[in-house]
């Protein structure tokens, strides 16, 4: 797995300048979601690298997926960078795995990058462990379906995706995602489509 390059360190503070759902975390579990000893002059917040793909038909229309493991959770085909891979490279695998579309079936009309969001304070301990990150760094790519492109399958792989739907871009709704979530997926939508949620 590929380690963001970019870290950042935030200089620690007395505990009465976090706000207060930090300041109600105890000690020992504010050290362990930074990953460090909060009494230490650092704390380094390490974002895993990954990719997500915003695909649109010509008229419009925005894919979203609901995943197998999160009923009625809708989002976007992502996942992380593996080692080795380009961004470019992880796209392509994950649109591949997840929906079964190759790069000649779609067109790249652009991409943003820096959309950043800290896991959970649970599963931030678990996948610290697990990968040493607390967070994902997101680069959005938005993605053109062509006119000869087969249809959208969600069986190439091991299955993410449990049903899809085509929407208009105002009709996302936040609602449909887990609150650490939700700051990002404003960005996105206001950075590509105007929509402001």
């Amino acid at each position: 797995m590929m380690v963001l390059q970019e870290t950042w360190c935030v200089d620690l503070k007395p505990l009465s300048a976090f706000p207060l759902h930090i300041r109600q975390l105890s000690e020992a579990n504010l050290a362990l979601a930074c990953g460090s000893d909060i009494f230490h002059s650092h704390a380094v917040v390490r974002f895993r690298p990954n990719v997500a793909a915003l695909f649109v038909r010509p008229e419009g229309q925005l894919l979203v997926c609901e995943r197998t493991s999160f009923p009625g959770s809708w989002q976007f085909p992502q996942g992380g960078v593996d080692e080795g891979e380009s961004l470019d490279q992880a796209l392509a695998r994950e649109v591949w795995e997840e929906i079964g579309l190759r790069p000649e079936h779609y067109d790249i009309l652009r991409h943003a990058s820096g959309y950043r969001y800290m896991y959970p304070l649970d599963a931030r301990l678990k996948k610290r462990k697990k990968h040493g990150f607390h967070g994902q760094e997101q680069t959005y790519y938005l993605c053109q379906i062509k006119p000869d492109a087969p249809a959208i399958s969600l069986h190439h792989h091991a299955k993410e995706f449990s049903a899809y739907r085509w929407i208009q871009p105002s009709e996302f709704d936040l609602q449909w995602l887990p609150a650490f979530k939700h700051d990002v997926y404003r960005e996105v939508m206001k950075d590509f489509f105007g929509v402001r949620l």
